[in-house]
């Protein structure tokens, strides 16, 4: 499978990072959901790409129906599986992001914080983002700025079909965020 190599890379190093990692990355991750949720009403049916610890799973169970969340560490998500006991309405589960394991259409907002960069190919996994969310859903996507420049991020989301909603630079941001949506 082209690019596992370097999933499994990926993988281990969030495994290795996974006892500290939201105190090593709390604050940097909160700063980004911020900035997402200031632009996108959180309703129905969420799925988290890259849901890591489940630490964005605070921000949002309270206003969707169900939040599931994916991530390729499975040391992560014995941390985030804990969530599913904290809040009713959340489920998660190992899967690699090229490849969700759901029916097209199935969510109406998917969030994926600090996740295409590790990706072999960003397009390809956008593409995935926009199978999986329904009609007129919503598509949350951050790009780190020390990988992404401005320009190329913008074309990677001029590139995948869906419709730039509202876009964040922020100076004190690591990175880009952009809610899209998916047309009808």
């Amino acid at each position: 499978m082209a690019g596992w190599k370097d999933k499994s890379k990926v993988m281990q190093r969030y495994d290795a990072t996974a006892q500290g990692y939201d105190e090593l990355y709390a604050q940097e991750q909160k700063s980004k959901y911020m900035a997402a949720l200031e632009n996108v009403a959180v309703t129905g049916t969420v799925l988290d790409v890259g849901c890591g610890s489940g630490l964005f799973f605070r921000e949002v169970t309270a206003k969707a129906d169900m939040v599931v969340g994916v991530d390729i560490s499975r040391k992560l998500l014995l941390q985030a599986k804990q969530q599913e006991d904290v809040f009713g309405n959340v489920w998660v589960l190992q899967a690699d992001a090229d490849h969700l394991p759901f029916k097209d259409g199935v969510f109406d907002i998917v969030f994926a914080f600090t996740v295409i960069q590790n990706m072999p190919s960003p397009s390809a996994i956008m593409g995935e983002f926009k199978r999986v969310t329904k009609p007129a859903g919503r598509v949350v996507v951050t790009g780190l700025k020390r990988v992404f420049s401005l320009t190329a991020f913008l074309d990677l989301l001029d590139a995948s079909g869906l419709t730039l909603v509202s876009f964040v630079d922020k100076e004190d941001l690591k990175c880009y965020v952009s809610v899209l949506m998916l047309n009808i």
